[in-house]
């Protein structure tokens, strides 16, 4: 039996789920196996430290951490496992989440967290699909027919903007 690919998604608060949600059908939609949970660096540091230390042995290829304000779970995780770890910057009040994107990118040299756009959740999903695309030869060729279907997306806008606009 293959391994499937797999896919720990670590938010550091519930109240992350609505955007983390469109990752979760991101890659269920390329039927990526994925584990969600709830954890704090700050509130729960034991328990962050020992999921990722944990992950690569539980068969995760990814790690997607989502948080917000001082953002600190995505590198926590990223310290404690050689697991690829994407953080995934959260919106928040404070600064309109600028300060948990500044939080994510600037981690010291030798623990390097992959870092989306505010809100980036989609993308996060997609870069797990295309990191995970060298150890999975059909999610490489789904990532090849995903750009081919949004190239052709649009295309087809484009066309439906050319004849609108020749009514005007």
């Amino acid at each position: 039996m293959s391994k499937q690919p797999r896919v720990a998604i670590v938010m550091g608060s519930d109240s992350d789920f609505p955007v983390v949600e469109k990752c979760l059908k991101t890659l269920q939609s390329f039927h990526v196996e994925t584990k969600v949970t709830v954890c704090s660096a700050h509130r729960t540091p034991d328990k962050a430290a020992e999921l990722a230390r944990n992950a690569e042995g539980e068969g995760f290829d990814v790690i997607i951490a989502a948080a917000g304000k001082a953002a600190h779970l995505p590198g926590v995780l990223a310290a404690f496992t050689v697991l690829p770890v994407i953080g995934l910057p959260i919106q928040s009040s404070t600064l309109d989440g600028l300060d948990s994107l500044l939080s994510i990118v600037q981690m010291p040299s030798g623990i390097p967290v992959a870092t989306v756009a505010i809100n980036g959740s989609e993308n996060a999903a997609l870069l797990a699909v295309q990191i995970m695309g060298g150890l999975y030869p059909d999610l490489r060729k789904q990532m090849h027919e995903y750009k081919v279907q949004m190239a052709k997306t649009v295309e087809q806008k484009d066309r439906q903007l050319q004849e609108k606009l020749k009514g005007i």
